[in-house]
């Protein structure tokens, strides 16, 4: 089977292939484009990511209608820059129908999920 040019670009020095997402919660290959590759950043960025998240989920599950808008606005644009596109997806199905409730436990479930792959890539 012949290796394709995209392959060679997604390969780490490790030989793992880093293809966009490949089912993961967030995904790596656009968090290192947005880091330029430094691997301490990323750690970082995602670290803060995980701690924001929690914070935010907190204070959405109590809060309705604008409010509610604010912080699923706050959670997309901070899902999108790490490369978590599915949460950014559902955070925006929030900003339209804050009232909600099925959406904001889609949301927690997703956040759940976000939280354990960060939580595993720092063992």
């Amino acid at each position: 089977m012949a290796v394709t040019a995209e392959q060679i670009a997604f390969a780490n020095p490790s030989g793992e292939m880093m293809l966009p997402s490949r089912g993961r919660p967030v995904d790596l290959v656009h968090l290192a484009r947005q880091s330029s590759g430094d691997k301490g950043l990323e750690t970082e960025i995602l670290n803060l990511f995980r701690q924001q998240l929690g914070l935010c989920m907190d204070q959405l599950r109590q809060t309705t209608g604008r409010e509610r808008k604010i912080l699923a606005h706050t959670i997309k644009g901070s899902a999108k820059a790490v490369g978590a596109f599915g949460l950014a997806r559902v955070a925006s199905q929030i900003e339209e129908a804050p009232q909600d409730d099925a959406l904001v436990a889609m949301l927690g479930e997703e956040v759940v999920r976000i939280r354990d792959f960060i939580s595993g890539l720092n063992r």
